[in-house]
């Protein structure tokens, strides 16, 4: 990616944001008393397909930002993933569960000039189009070991779960990606949104 440069603290507030996402979700669905072998492993099989969705994710909003002459940066939101990790752990330990949402920070672009709508809009759904390759890279790994179950179970894991992220990003809702492609072309989003939302429905999403 020409161009793209990761500083050292931007590096640190993506690793964090991925550790906590992985954390959160394996408290979430796994529970407190997990065996510590077992914990790893869901630990490991988060971060392998919805860390790296939404590492590549932020990514590819970063290289189109820059590619239109902006400076981008991600910045982790540490208090919503304080609250995403509490909302996991913290119920459990009084006996029930809560619904966990997650929102780990997102990339700002700093631009000299006027990004326009279109550039904006392009910016936006580099994000989600990274994760309908995502799903299609699992998806494929999914069909070619249909006999390994752990290679199995985390290669749909991974498809399910990028298209479920797409779907989510591509919400007509400001600040998410959607609310800026449908800014942009109405037509594009009503495209990107149905793709997403169909994949997501096909694999069990």
């Amino acid at each position: 990616m020409d161009g793209m440069h990761i500083g050292r603290d931007e590096a640190i507030e993506i690793l964090v944001s991925v550790l906590a996402i992985s954390l959160t979700l394996s408290f979430s669905t796994s529970g407190l008393n997990l065996e510590p072998s077992l914990f790893i492993f869901h630990m490991a099989a988060f971060t392998i397909t919805i860390g790296s969705g939404f590492v590549l994710h932020e990514l590819a909003h970063k290289y189109y930002g820059i590619k239109y002459g902006a400076k981008a940066r991600f910045k982790a939101w540490p208090t919503m993933l304080a609250l995403a990790l509490g909302l996991a752990i913290v119920p459990q330990i009084f006996g029930f569960r809560l619904p966990v949402f997650i929102a780990p920070g997102a990339v700002y672009i700093y631009a000299m000039r006027h990004i326009s709508a279109k550039e904006n809009g392009i910016i936006s759904l580099a994000g989600p189009a990274m994760n309908w390759l995502l799903a299609g890279i699992f998806f494929v790994i999914a069909l070619a070991f249909p006999g390994n179950a752990i290679i199995y179970t985390i290669a749909r894991l991974g498809a399910m779960a990028n298209m479920g992220l797409a779907m989510f990003n591509l919400l007509p809702i400001f600040p998410l990606d959607g609310s800026k492609v449908l800014a942009w072309d109405f037509r594009i989003w009503i495209a990107a949104f149905g793709f997403s939302l169909i994949g997501a429905g096909a694999l069990g999403f």
